[in-house]
């Protein structure tokens, strides 16, 4: 779950760059990236941390030109604490490529092999990202050897890409003296979207980045589409796959997206109202309304199923935790220990709404428990009477493979247990969850037209058809395990020199 924007301006981009990643930073917290072009040359700089601490006045002079394109990194495979790692990535052949991508191939490590031995191309890094690339720029330079680079042949590479790449894939590309190059996963697993202001493109993760910038939404990128934007404006579309079929992530709608977002065709905000309706009617079958005093957010994703939920249910909501901002979402950090240390340094507790209360407590989805299971004793110290706990998602049960870190099973607390084993390990009085098929239908009924999603989290189907438990045991076999601070001295350290 990446955050990733690409642009082709008549005007300088990197402050317009930079302000899209701010607002994409909910989606990654480990690292950014930007990379400009000017007169072919790419101008780059990246980092592990937050936007507004990788980019200062003097890395922002440092990227001139009129396209770019950039990245905010939550790491889902290689190592989390490899500043290397960050994207974007860039190799020189052909013509000179620089890539971002969010999701997550699940056959990165074959892929590996084949452009070793077959392509006789190098990765230096054990990120799948620069695998894409690779893949990519192979299969460029398969169609455009001795002649020069026309869109159709860059549709072609992007059909071969399609061919060999396995897994979520949205990306944006810049081609150096040509244009920008985006395109989505044959199933649109990952979302991606693009946007005009004047004679300026933008493409985007989310809608509220081209809105938050002056863009007007012009469509979504569609599964197996591609778009290449030549450096004058000029936005030609081409379906490149064989086969397609429309099922983006279901998590998007439930957590990972901004809620003034639009993701293929769906509010994020009326999907989340939807899921607080059907949660409502879960809700009485467990415990009666009259026994709730008051309904309570565990902010902020929740915020929308929980004042629906209250409303239908004539309860009163109130607001009866504080968020402090400036400490990262606890569910994309890596390391168990540095996520429960951070719960009661982001979250703070009023005490009056508490004492004395039956409180009903509602989250958009319970992943790890950890969380949770602090939120819930939180609620007691301030001297709740009873805490019962309301998740807007189904019992997360699966392991996710195209880009949310849910890697193993034994990490979900909800695997392999029945919901009053959760109960009981979380500590609350009562636990509802939302029921799987009344979640997709909440939020299917807003785009009729999608095939489905990919609900694989919460019912264990992967819409690629190519996972098995073999599958994700070598995929998590393949994820970095160096600690902060270690040194990596299996890889080239290629310093930036812009850090300095």
């Amino acid at each position: 779950m990446c955050g990733i924007v690409g642009v082709v301006s008549q005007t300088p981009v990197n402050q317009l760059i930079y302000d899209a990643l701010l607002l994409l930073q909910h989606r990654g917290q480990d690292a950014a990236g930007i990379v400009t072009e000017q007169g072919r040359k790419f101008f780059m700089h990246k980092a592990k941390g937050m936007v507004r601490d990788v980019f200062r006045t003097r890395n922002m002079r440092a990227l001139p030109g009129n396209s770019g394109l950039g990245q905010v990194r939550y790491p889902t495979a290689g190592n989390a604490f490899s500043e290397e790692e960050a994207q974007p990535f860039y190799v020189n052949a052909p013509f000179g490529l620089v890539l971002v991508h969010n999701g997550n191939l699940t056959n990165a490590q074959a892929l590996k092999q084949e452009l070793f031995q077959t392509d006789h191309r190098h990765i230096n890094t054990d990120s799948d990202s620069e695998v894409l690339l690779n893949v990519l720029a192979h299969e460029l330079e398969k169609v455009s050897r001795g002649i020069k680079l026309k869109p159709a042949d860059v549709f072609a590479a992007v059909r071969g890409v399609h061919q060999r790449v396995r897994g979520s894939y949205a990306v944006v590309a810049l081609i150096a003296g040509h244009g920008l190059l985006a395109f989505r996963d044959p199933y649109g697993i990952r979302p991606l979207c693009v946007g005009r202001h004047g004679d300026s493109v933008m493409v985007a993760s989310e809608s509220v980045t081209l809105e938050g910038n002056g863009f007007e939404l012009d469509r979504d990128i569609q599964p197996g589409e591609a778009l290449f934007v030549d450096l004058a404006g000029n936005m030609q579309f081409q379906q490149c796959a064989e086969k397609t079929s429309h099922n983006p992530c279901i998590f998007e709608f439930v957590y990972l997206a901004r809620p003034d977002s639009v993701l293929d065709g769906i509010s994020v905000y009326q999907a989340r109202l939807n899921l607080g309706k059907t949660l409502a009617k879960r809700l009485v079958s467990t415990v009666p309304p009259n026994e709730i005093d008051v309904v309570i957010p565990i902010p902020e994703s929740s915020r929308p199923s929980a004042m629906e939920l209250a409303q239908l249910l004539g309860l009163p909501y109130r607001e009866g935790f504080v968020k402090n901002r400036y400490v990262g979402r606890t569910f994309i950090m890596p390391g168990q220990g540095v996520r429960k240390k951070s719960v009661r340094q982001k979250l703070n507790v009023i005490g009056s709404e508490f004492k004395g209360r039956n409180v009903l407590l509602v989250d958009d989805s319970i992943v790890r428990g950890t969380t949770s299971r602090e939120i819930v004793q939180m609620a007691r110290d301030a001297g709740a009477r009873k805490v019962y706990l309301a998740s807007a998602a189904p019992p997360v049960r699966f392991p996710n493979v195209y880009g949310i870190d849910m890697p193993t099973p034994d990490e979900l607390v909800a695997h392999d247990r029945t919901v009053e084993q959760v109960r009981e390990s979380i500590g609350c009085d009562a636990l509802i969850y939302q029921d799987v098929d009344a979640m997709k239908q909440a939020i299917g009924s807003l785009n009729p037209s999608l095939a489905g999603f990919d609900a694989s989290c919460f019912d264990g189907v992967y819409v690629t058809g190519d996972i098995t438990l073999e599958t994700i045991a070598r995929m998590n076999a393949g994820r970095g395990s160096a600690e902060e601070g270690e040194e990596d001295s299996s890889r080239l350290a290629l310093p930036n020199a812009q850090t300095a």
